[in-house]
């Protein structure tokens, strides 16, 4: 939904002067998915379920695609209040570093690991340590499991990976896993990736299936490898010191409609896989599995540094990777 500058301003000031009892507050929900994504139908679904629930009381508005900016550009609204929900993945690792154990290369097993992971790890450690940076997650939702796409050849074992360009998100574990695999990491705002794949800035990408389709890379990529190597969570987060001016009222509706939300983004995450690599294939791109015992043995140096760069590292490590069965 598009708004006026000038609109998204005044429900700013609106809701952090303390608008008058009349006026709906206008709560604005920022991400840089683009439509048909599960972060974007997941957003929507929110946003749907929430208003209903809200009624007079507030209006949850959703901007999609970037059109508030970049993640990173985000992170920062959600601190000034003029954005007030916002979903970041993979970069919520620079804001806690802590949030690198979901960039350990396949260290979620499928999504029933995750729920565990989420009840036993999440909830208790990751969630308060973002707190403590200003911000408050509510839910963890889904952004997918990932794949290698390029215009170069098809990737099986690490070593393809020598020399291409590879478009990652700024997440510090993510460029420095795909250096280890002897790649050329190149972080870059998803919104700038199908032109730099086009003019071949860069050769290829990484992302989930459902961010591959939405965005359309396969018109400008010949190879999709089947890595899996890194399932990644979204994080329906806000700004702490805007959403101590919501109220209860308010709050308590945003926070449970976030939990609930989360089964149906694993639900439809799950559903969707296999259709939109269906539709992937008869796009024209080429699929291959890749040799996912090779990436794991490549992925070593990897897990010693988190255990020493990461205050627990290790301890979260053995934490994450015992809940696997």
């Amino acid at each position: 939904m598009k708004r006026s500058l000038f609109a998204l301003a005044l429900a700013g000031v609106l809701l952090l002067s303390g608008s008058p009892s009349h006026a709906q507050q206008e709560i604005i929900f920022g991400i840089t998915a683009n439509p048909g994504s599960l972060q974007q139908v997941t957003a929507a679904e929110f946003v749907r379920r929430a208003n209903e629930r809200l009624g007079d009381l507030a209006q949850v508005v959703l901007f999609d695609a970037g059109q508030l900016g970049n993640d990173k550009e985000l992170l920062q609204k959600l601190k000034i209040g003029s954005v007030h929900i916002a979903l970041p993945s993979s970069i919520m690792s620079s804001i806690s570093g802590s949030y690198g154990i979901f960039d350990m290369p396949f260290i979620i097993k499928d999504r029933e690991h995750l729920s565990r992971v989420e009840e036993a790890v999440f909830w208790p450690t990751l969630a308060p340590a973002l707190e403590r940076n200003g911000y408050k997650v509510l839910g963890l939702w889904e952004n997918g499991i990932r794949h290698v796409t390029n215009d170069v050849r098809p990737i099986v074992v690490p070593s393809d990976l020598e020399g291409l360009k590879i478009r990652t998100p700024r997440s510090t574990w993510r460029i420095k896993m795909f250096s280890e695999w002897g790649a050329n990491p190149t972080p870059m705002s998803f919104s700038e990736v199908f032109v730099a794949l086009q003019t071949g800035v860069i050769d290829g990408q990484e992302n989930p299936l459902t961010n591959i389709h939405a965005a359309k890379f396969q018109e400008v990529q010949q190879y999709l490898s089947m890595t899996g190597h890194v399932y990644t969570p979204a994080y329906p987060t806000v700004g702490l010191a805007a959403w101590n001016r919501f109220g209860t009222e308010i709050t308590s509706v945003l926070e449970e409609i976030a939990r609930d939300v989360q089964g149906f983004a694993r639900e439809k995450g799950a559903a969707d896989d296999q259709a939109l690599l269906a539709s992937l294939t008869e796009a024209g791109i080429q699929v291959n599995d890749a040799d996912r015992a090779a990436f794991v043995t490549a992925s070593t140096p990897i897990y010693e540094q988190f255990a020493v760069e990461v205050d627990g590292g290790q301890e979260m490590i053995d934490r994450v990777l015992s809940l696997a069965e």
